[in-house]
């Protein structure tokens, strides 16, 4: 077994025992191998949908070295990052990602990955999941103009 991805299970299945979340872990390695951090789900500790072990393990790297940017660094996660992790690991410009289980493994169990990906599929047109709709465009554009004309940081 890898070396790294069972740190991340080790540690998903401590925090999994304590109920702290589901059976997630997720390591970040950085560019010249060393670990930056390797973190857990805490969704029920923390109240928060969004503390899945991706995210956590994204936070507490970027922490460690100052910076939003990860390129160059490696994620491992024992699951097949779901449609938000997915995003935060672009966000973060992960390049290199390994998983253990499939999105079908976490829904075999009761999670949704595979729903929120048939939803995103859809063009996310099923009300019965979400309404989303705009609102304000104008208004808000402006904003982002004012952002542009400042020549702040793209990330």
């Amino acid at each position: 077994m890898n070396e790294i991805m069972q740190k991340a299970l080790e540690r998903a299945r401590q925090t999994m025992n304590a109920n702290i979340g589901g059976p997630f872990g997720a390591a970040v390695i950085g560019e010249k191998g060393e670990i930056l951090s390797v973190a857990s789900n805490s969704v029920l500790r923390d109240n928060d949908p969004t503390a899945h072990a991706e995210v956590n393990a994204i936070r507490a790297a970027c922490q460690k070295i100052g910076s939003y940017d990860l390129s160059g660094c490696v994620l491992y996660t024992t699951a097949y990052p779901c449609p938000m992790c997915l995003s935060a690991i672009i966000w973060a410009n992960i390049k290199k990602v390994y998983f253990g289980c499939r999105p079908a493994d976490a829904e075999h169990i009761g999670f949704r990955d595979d729903f929120i990906y048939r939803f995103i599929e859809d063009k996310c047109r099923d009300k019965s999941v979400m309404e989303i709709a705009e609102l304000d465009r104008d208004e808000c554009l402006t904003l982002f103009n004012e952002y542009q004309e400042m020549n702040k940081t793209i990330y």
